[in-house]
């Protein structure tokens, strides 16, 4: 896994640190006063081979002078001098090294590469080189030079950039902010973001992660580690280059609407990132989900003493997309009976400027109970009437009261302390309360935890590979696309199109190709007999915008106007594009839908994250209107309604005035048709539907460009190399036959398996728990569950069997690689009614076919000694077994694939 030695870094016995120094303002002096400040705890070296002592300090001249093997080595020493001071850690037994110094370089024959190799040799994990270095509170290590000392807390902090690691550290300090965990990830030669946000997602101290991002290498990897975090926790990134677009020169609509941001922004979307555009905005954001829970919805009551700046909260609630929680009557009686006659009488409940902390907690208390709020936001404005402390006391002590009685199901309680001092604000931190400046702050960090829940539960559903709602012909649309790369081509034809949409049911006009104006007449006579008339287009793989070059007429009504049209239209396009290969033109029936709305689909090649799917408003002008959103395939209608929801154009899609609604998800197929050919045909570069017209009839595709090329694969594993996200693998179900003509289904696990996995392990016993998970585990939360069943397919896959007859759940099998896609854990457990009946030996073959076909190299596991079934079944299929040197209880076993 990822995660391997990963606790040995950030949470190491013993430590020492290379490159010590006494010389004031140095970064060797720096992280020596910041180790000893923060009280580490275990053995501690420094090594110095100039001098004996730093600051008091003994010091030795070298790692192997130490009287101890220090877990974890902080380097800040020159950068000619690392990689033999790497292979020095991993001789002697260290886990760990992190490179703090920078000048190292990249690439082969780089000091980097080489401490890299050295590291691999020895099983070291790096991170760095070039980093502040690491903060872990909790076991007071604060191995960097940032100034201060950050305290233990809820929130770990993953940072490209050192400088963002001191600007948190220094937020913290004055708003009372504890840390799990601060890591600079440097240049990332071997330990990543990825890794870390692994480690942090089952970190049982971490409450929310913090991400600042650069750039991502391994988009696989960081979207499967990514959609694993967000799962259990929030994950809040701000990505630095918003405004930057991509460096290529897109050859079509859908590769220059998807610029590099707008890729990193469907990503994050995809992977249920809370994305924020600064870190102010991620210091409030991070205020919300480091000390509360998800609200249940989006519905808020807010309670001030001060009319219009809760009108204001109020507004920007709504613009945020919240819900100003409606008051029941019942409510109101409540309130009537403890406010002034004057108050408000709605929400925002405006409780008077005069209002004291026995009217604030009365009305808290009444707001708490409300079943008609999600959450509830407490606004005090600073007045001479009333004491800030006072009112914050009495506030507090009846959201205590209220979790004392309602545990973890108890309503969310936000603060505003308008021009409160820092001890007040400081109350109610203790306490757990996010408290902000101004209102409208409070709002946000309210809808950020709104968001975070629609996002997880975006994050259980499983797109399939191959949609329900249509079935494709795949051996037609290969045979298309795989024809055209053989002859070197980069451009399907028009004809070659319409098939291929054909093939995926996508609505396309009919279209035909002349060479000259008389074969241009001979089509347009068949159309216009039909009593439509004719468009005319271009026909050029050289010409991108038809219409800038004149390539396109319309609304030709008769056999003489077409000829002579094609004509001036050669001869046009001839003149203004004379490089220009121009094949001949097409011939098109003039469509008459008075109501359609102009869109465009379309499919682009990011160098990052691979396919993405655009949807926005079409027509020519659709780069200057520039109303689109991108999503990573796979799609299903869910995530097809998201992706359409977030333009600005779907607003017109329903019924308005006398224009009737688009067709009920007419729209949404053609994107998951769309989506699912970007999975079928990695030969497929880029594609534009523009215009897919849309009206009550629904959809058809009036002109398209589909680029293509040769299958390049962007990440590791043998299927779908060309998506970040990978498909739910259906191509791995089987039905099996095992012993005595037992009849079993297997297929992938999903994440609605859920409640079948929970009592699927009411039938395994105490025993053979103990054997599975290592301990004698009696209860499974649903956050473990959670994890066994959520999924991305890339570097974890699971079965599950159940029996044919009845459906019943009755064994699961599972895999998880490492961090390099090379080697994989294993992990079985049947129920234990129905062992020896040979599922286990089924089972386990499907799991070593699952990892011949994805590459990987070994398969291997940790099995407890007295579980002999397990290690005879190892044995029988090839695995070599033996007793590990650290746990004498258990056997290590790995089965080379070869």
């Amino acid at each position: 896994m990822s995660i391997y030695r990963l606790t040995n870094l950030l949470a190491p016995r013993s430590v020492a640190l290379v490159g010590a120094s006494a010389r004031p303002g140095s970064v060797g002096q720096a992280v020596l006063r910041n180790i000893l400040d923060a009280g580490f705890p275990g053995p501690f070296g420094v090594v110095n081979a100039r001098r004996h002592e730093i600051d008091g300090r003994v010091t030795v001249g070298s790692l192997s002078e130490l009287s101890f093997v220090p877990e974890l080595v902080v380097i800040t020493a020159p950068a000619r001098a690392i990689p033999g001071l790497v292979e020095e850690a991993g001789r002697i037994g260290s886990a760990g090294v992190v490179i703090i110094s920078s000048g190292l370089g990249h690439g082969p024959g780089s000091l980097a590469a080489e401490a890299e190799d050295a590291a691999r040799r020895h099983h070291l994990r790096l991170i760095g080189p070039n980093c502040v270095g690491l903060a872990m509170p909790d076991v007071h290590l604060n191995a960097s030079f940032v100034t201060g000392t950050p305290r233990a807390g809820g929130l770990a902090l993953i940072s490209q950039s050192g400088a963002i690691v001191a600007a948190m550290v220094g937020w913290a300090a004055q708003r009372a902010v504890g840390f799990s965990g601060l890591v600079s990830v440097g240049d990332q030669l071997d330990v990543d973001i990825a890794d870390l946000l692994d480690f942090f997602a089952l970190d049982p101290k971490t409450r929310a992660i913090l991400l600042y991002l650069e750039a991502v290498t391994d988009a696989r990897k960081f979207m499967s580690a990514a959609r694993a975090a967000a799962r259990f926790k929030p994950v809040i990134v701000v990505k630095a280059g918003r405004m930057a677009q991509g460096a290529k020169a897109a050859a079509t609509h859908t590769g220059a609407l998807a610029g590099s941001d707008a890729v990193y922004d469907a990503a994050f979307r995809r992977a249920g990132l809370l994305r924020v555009p600064d870190l102010r905005e991620m210091f409030d954001c991070a205020e919300a989900v480091g000390r509360i829970a998800a609200p249940a919805g989006k519905r808020l009551a807010i309670l001030t003493n001060g009319g219009g700046i809760g009108v204001l909260a109020v507004d920007r609630l709504v613009e945020l997309g919240g819900v100003a929680a409606p008051l029941s009557a019942a409510t109101r009686q409540r309130l009537d009976a403890i406010l002034p006659p004057t108050w408000s009488g709605d929400n925002p409940v405006d409780i008077i400027g005069d209002a004291d902390a026995a009217r604030y907690s009365a009305a808290v208390d009444i707001l708490l109970a409300d079943p008609d709020s999600d959450a509830v936001l407490v606004i005090y404005v600073e007045a001479a009437i009333a004491s800030a402390d006072a009112i914050a006391s009495a506030v507090l002590q009846v959201v205590a009261a209220d979790k004392r009685a309602h545990g973890d199901s108890a309503k969310p309680v936000l603060a505003a302390w308008v021009g409160a001092d820092a001890a007040t604000r400081e109350t109610l931190s203790a306490a757990g309360i996010p408290n902000y400046a101004t209102g409208g702050d409070a709002v946000q960090g309210f809808m950020h935890l709104v968001l975070h829940r629609e996002l997880v539960e975006t994050l259980a559903q499983v797109p399939p590979a191959l949609p329900q709602a249509f079935e494709p012909d795949l051996a037609v649309a290969r045979n298309i696309v795989v024809a055209a790369v053989d002859e070197g081509r980069q451009w399907l034809g028009p004809i070659e199109i319409k098939r291929l949409f054909d093939a995926y049911r996508i609505p396309m006009i009919a279209t035909f190709v002349a060479t000259d104006a008389a074969q241009a007449a001979h089509n347009a006579a068949g159309i216009l007999a039909e009593g439509d008339a004719v468009v005319l287009k271009i026909l050029s793989r050289d010409i991108t915008h038809k219409s800038d070059v004149g390539g396109v007429v319309l609304n030709l009504s008769s056999v003489e106007a077409v000829r002579v049209a094609t004509v001036d239209m050669l001869a046009r396009v001839r003149l203004a594009r004379p490089e220009a290969d121009i094949a001949g033109v097409m011939v098109q029936a003039m469509l008459k839908r008075p109501n359609a709305r102009e869109l465009i689909l379309g499919l682009a090649d990011d160098a990052t994250f691979g396919r993405v799917v655009v949807f926005g408003r079409g027509g020519t002008a659709v780069e200057v209107v520039n109303d689109k959103a991108l999503a990573l395939p796979p799609l299903d209608l869910p995530l097809a309604r998201q992706l359409i929801a977030r333009t600005q154009v779907s607003r017109l899609l329903p019924a308005y005035r006398d224009v009737p609604a688009v067709q009920p998800d007419a729209v949404a197929l053609a994107l998951v048709k769309l989506a699912q050919m970007a999975v079928d045909l990695p030969q497929i570069r880029e594609l534009d539907i523009n215009p897919l017209l849309a009206d009550e009839h629904g959809v058809i595709a009036i002109d398209a460009r589909v680029a293509i090329g040769a299958v390049v694969p962007k990440f590791g594993g043998r299927e779908a190399g060309h998506l970040a996200v990978r498909p739910y693998p259906s191509q791995w179900q089987r039905h099996l036959k095992v012993r005595d003509g037992w009849h079993v289904f297997v297929r992938p696990i999903r994440p609605d398996d859920e409640p079948g996995i929970q009592a699927f392990l009411t039938h395994v016993s105490s025993e053979d728990r103990r054997l599975r998970f290592l301990a004698p585990l009696k209860e499974f939360s649903h956050a473990f569950i959670a994890r066994l069943t959520q999924l991305d397919y890339s570097r974890a896959m699971a079965f599950v069997a159940f029996d044919a007859a009845s459906g019943d759940m009755v064994g699961v099998v599972r895999l998880h690689s490492d961090s390099v896609y090379e080697s994989a854990e294993y992990a079985i457990l049947l129920r234990s009614d129905l062992k020896g009946r040979g599922l286990g030996w089924a089972l386990m073959q499907l799991l070593i076919d699952y990892a011949k076909s994805e590459g990987l190299k070994r398969i291997y596991g940790d099995v407890l000694q007295d579980n002999t079934v397990m290690l005879a079944m190892c044995r029988e299929l090839g695995f070599e077994v033996k007793t590990s040197a650290e746990e004498p209880s258990l056997c290590h076993v790995v089965l080379p694939l070869g």
